[in-house]
């Protein structure tokens, strides 16, 4: 694997022509270098040429969908920050790609400063490399904050629950769900699902 730290890259990986164009668009205007591939097959197959970077993740593709291409890569022993893009409605299958160690996952169409903090977030793992425990400290210690009943409600987000599963499970409402987990997410000092889920898997590792 090849290292350039002068150059930011991203492994832009999607079946889809005009979302590997229009990504790739935006990345290269904002200064990044951007290797695009068609399928996760064809990622696989550069992988030991792979330079450090982040890689852009589609979830739903034609053979190996994005959870298997990441599985291969980890199997790899490629450690590169794995950033996932969803459709609308793939969140139990983005939370299931957190669980396996995406950086974060970004829902299309998104806008460029979503992809571009995502990318940030991807790019200070690679640069800093932060150790688990103190990555796993820092999730327990803001968890703290949390109620019993927040705590729940973000429980079942990481299980990817439907606000309305979570309700009943609890015996709430769904309403009462939104308000927890709106609570949640200020007292985590999060803005968005993805980085609330980041900090409940945090706490689990190690």
């Amino acid at each position: 694997m090849t290292i350039d730290s002068a150059t930011r890259v991203v492994h832009l990986v999607d079946d889809d022509e005009a979302v590997r164009r229009s990504a790739g668009f935006m990345l290269k205007t904002s200064g990044y270098l951007v290797h695009a591939y068609q399928s996760g097959v064809e990622l696989l197959k550069a992988a030991g040429d792979l330079s450090s970077g982040c890689i852009l993740l589609d979830i739903r593709m034609p053979g190996l969908d994005g959870l298997e291409v990441q599985q291969a890569l980890h199997d790899k022993g490629i450690s590169l920050p794995v950033i996932i893009m969803t459709g609308h409605g793939d969140i139990s299958l983005a939370v299931r790609a957190m669980k396996a160690g995406a950086v974060d996952f970004i829902e299309k169409p998104f806008e460029k400063a979503t992809l571009l903090s995502s990318l940030d977030e991807g790019f200070r793992r690679l640069q800093h490399k932060e150790a688990t425990g103190d990555r796993r400290k820092d999730a327990e210690v803001r968890l703290q904050a949390l109620t019993p009943r927040e705590r729940d409600v973000l429980d079942g987000l990481a299980q990817g629950l439907p606000n309305k599963t979570i309700a009943y499970d609890l015996g709430i409402s769904p309403r009462t769900v939104e308000i927890h987990r709106a609570n949640m997410m200020a007292k985590l000092g999060v803005r968005s699902f993805s980085e609330a889920l980041r900090i409940a898997f945090g706490a689990q590792e190690g």
